[in-house]
């Protein structure tokens, strides 16, 4: 009798044959869930990196900071002119051009504004055997920073700057005398305070604490002590309170009118001898580009003193006038 042996691992008992398809059933089902869980798992990634994608690539809107800027301006040319021939009334011929430009640049963000202003005025007149002589020179610079503080009041730092382009002269006197230039004089004034703004055509300043400047660069102008600076010095600090307001207004359809003022006290020397400067312009507008100005400035300052051609000065209103028909441009 031959006798066969078997290896023990190839011995499998049905038992064990049953034992084994559940145990391989089982975690063919757990891979099989595995599988899944991980693909949903993936599938939850790669949306979320696509969306990070997306958002990262989508610009982010930034603020229009040209919106907050208005700016806005006027160039005009005027042309005025008289001739005269055999006219029995007499007569002087005479020709003059003026040139001004008046800007506003202004600035709004939340409680914040920043009002600028900037008007440059140059004229020549011609009269008959007279030559040429200047009718308007004029730099003026205005800033106002202002924090709201209510609907129409704000808290400002107010600024203010004053001169002149070129030489004047006075022609009563043989040879001519001058009595102005650039920087000579020239007005610097600042200082915080308080404003009421009801548009950019509506306006007040004031400023109780503000100092004030008085610059005169030439040296002949100073030694003299020409617009109350002392003799042989180039400038005169002031300190008072001073008021700024504009004022347009539309009269009519094409016709307005402007109004600026000016006043300051000196709270060191004489706080009545208040310093008052005011100016009306009257815009008339016959089409796009022609327009006819008028103005009208007058001037009240009781530390400039005014030549009366015979040696001696005072203290007087000065006043200056300007008409005429040009073009203007505006932006």
């Amino acid at each position: 009798m031959i006798a066969i042996s078997y290896p023990k691992e190839r011995i499998v008992s049905r038992g064990n044959l049953i034992t084994a398809g559940r145990m391989n059933g089982r975690y063919i089902f757990k891979t099989i869930k595995h599988f899944t869980f991980m693909k949903k798992l993936s599938l939850l990634l790669a949306a979320l990196c696509m969306a990070a994608i997306s958002y990262a690539q989508t610009p982010t809107p930034t603020p229009d900071t040209a919106k907050r800027w208005k700016i806005h301006g006027e160039n005009t040319f005027l042309i005025s002119q008289s001739s005269y021939k055999n006219w029995s009334a007499g007569g002087v011929n005479a020709f003059a051009g003026n040139l001004i430009f008046n800007y506003d640049f202004n600035y709004k963000k939340d409680v914040w504004s920043w009002d600028n202003k900037v008007i440059l005025g140059y004229g020549l007149s011609k009269q008959q055997d007279a030559g040429w002589r200047k009718n308007d020179d004029r730099i003026i610079l205005n800033s106002l920073l202002g924090r709201q503080a209510s609907k129409y009041w704000l808290y400002t730092f107010y600024m203010n700057f004053q001169s002149q382009f070129t030489k004047g002269y006075d022609y009563n006197t043989t040879p001519k005398t001058l009595i102005s230039n650039f920087l000579a004089p020239a007005y610097l004034t600042f200082g915080p305070g308080f404003a009421y703004k009801r548009s950019d055509n509506f306006r007040v300043n004031i400023s109780p604490a503000a100092a004030r400047i008085i610059i005169v660069q030439n040296d002949s102008l100073s030694h003299v002590g020409a617009f109350g600076v002392t003799p042989d010095h180039k400038s005169l600090f002031q300190f008072g309170a001073s008021l700024d307001a504009y004022y347009k207004v539309n009269l009519v359809q094409n016709i307005s009118l402007e109004n600026i003022l000016k006043l300051y006290s000196d709270y060191l020397h004489k706080p009545g001898d208040i310093y008052t400067d005011y100016t009306i312009n009257l815009f008339m507008k016959v089409n796009k580009f022609v327009t006819v100005n008028a103005g009208a400035q007058l001037i009240y300052d009781g530390k400039t003193r005014i030549p009366n051609g015979d040696g001696t000065s005072k203290i007087a209103l000065q006043v200056k006038q300007i008409f005429g028909a040009g073009l203007t441009y505006k932006f």
